[in-house]
């Protein structure tokens, strides 16, 4: 059995609220008048019906008639009243009923237009679909309710849009990416292997580019599944020092930094948290990694970590390309570089700074980025300190 619908049981409870309300009204106004109604004011009261009872004999004939006229206009106003009620009644129960079907129409039309919005919410919801995730409710009218329900859900689907075009950008980013090294492998190969008279070098060379290409691609893969798995939550809660996980990543730097000529500076202090280690060591390498090879020949990097008992930080300076303020937040999303058209390095798989902002977001912390006056950035990363 088909259950009725919210319209129609809204209507039936606000009739029968009103039906209910209208016939207490009208009991009250029956008993009102009832009581009052046809009231002799020239009846003799209590004590003087009681003399009129107890008259002596030489009073009783005035006596009696006095009582009879009494008794004669009560049977009258008993029959008066009798007739007024059943009157009043009859013509009561014909504007009761009258009064319920008017309601049941008003409280249909009234239930109606309060479930309009819900029935917006509805057809909106009916035709969302992945490919149309731009459908707004853009319920208009005073705040209420209802309003406030409409303008949730469009809160929601904005950010599930956003996550949806997130995703698919860094798909065909990541797929654009892979492709890249796997061509030059593929390629190579192709060539090497169409010629007929290679010599022991030329298969070395050979391989070494397929090496490089194959590298990058496990570089660029490693790089993804660090970025999922921050993606997907702390998978640890054990105690760790971002200035122990400085110290390492800059001595993996090392030949790099000497290299480029750049000079590394550091002052790590304890900046005890609690989280997974290894992503934590993947954090603060990224941010070291990324100082290092963004950086300028015969440039500068500065970290600096630090605890105060409620939080930690650790802070990497490097100079660099001018940066405008406008593209810093645009460098933490996967696969953005500074110059847009710009090739990636050989070591760069463009989710360094991508993984660091998931990787700090998983353990509740946060990460700012500013540009330097004189070219570079400065990023700071704050996670709260163990209990």
């Amino acid at each position: 059995m088909r259950r009725p619908s919210i319209r129609l049981r809204l209507t039936m409870m606000y009739a029968a609220a009103l039906v209910a309300t209208c016939a207490g009204l009208l009991a009250l106004n029956y008993a009102l008048l009832y009581h009052r109604l046809y009231t002799d004011p020239s009846a003799p009261n209590a004590m003087q019906l009681e003399k009129l009872e107890n008259a002596p004999p030489e009073a009783g004939d005035r006596a009696r008639e006095t009582l009879d006229a009494y008794h004669a206009r009560q049977a009258e106003i008993v029959s008066l009243r009798h007739a007024t009620m059943v009157t009043t009644i009859g013509t009561s129960a014909v504007a009761l009923a009258v009064t319920a079907l008017v309601g049941v129409g008003i409280s249909w039309i009234v239930a109606g237009r309060m479930l309009r919005p819900l029935r917006t919410l509805t057809a909106t919801t009916r035709r969302i679909t992945q490919d149309r995730l731009h459908e707004r409710i853009a319920l208009a009218g005073p705040p209420g309710e209802l309003k406030e329900l409409a303008d949730t859900f469009d809160a929601m689907v904005s950010r599930l849009e956003a996550s949806f075009t997130s995703q698919q950008r860094f798909v065909a980013d990541a797929a654009h990416e892979l492709r890249t090294p796997l061509a030059i492998a593929r390629t190579g190969a192709e060539v090497q292997l169409a010629k007929r008279n290679s010599t022991p070098e030329q298969w070395e060379a050979a391989a070494r580019r397929v090496l490089a290409a194959t590298g990058r691609a496990e570089r660029l893969l490693d790089g993804l599944l660090a970025l999922a798995r921050s993606d997907s939550g702390v998978l640890a809660a054990e105690p760790h020092d971002l200035a122990m996980a400085a110290a390492a990543a800059l001595a993996d730097v090392d030949q790099e930094a000497e290299l480029a000529g750049l000079t590394v500076t550091s002052d790590l202090r304890p900046a005890a948290v609690t989280g997974d280690p290894a992503l934590l060591d993947r954090l603060v390498s990224n941010l070291i990694d990324n100082a290092v090879r963004h950086n300028r020949p015969g440039g500068q990097v500065v970290v600096t970590t630090a605890g105060d008992g409620a939080e930690a930080t650790i802070t990497v300076r490097n100079s660099g390309e001018s940066i405008p303020a406008a593209e810093v937040d645009r460098l933490f999303e996967p696969f953005q570089r500074l110059a847009r058209n710009r090739p990636a390095g050989p070591h760069s798989t463009g989710l360094g700074l991508a993984i660091v902002r998931s990787i700090v977001r998983a353990h509740a912390g946060t990460v700012a980025a500013a540009p330097n006056d004189d070219g570079g950035l400065t990023v700071t990363v704050t996670l709260p300190a163990p209990p």
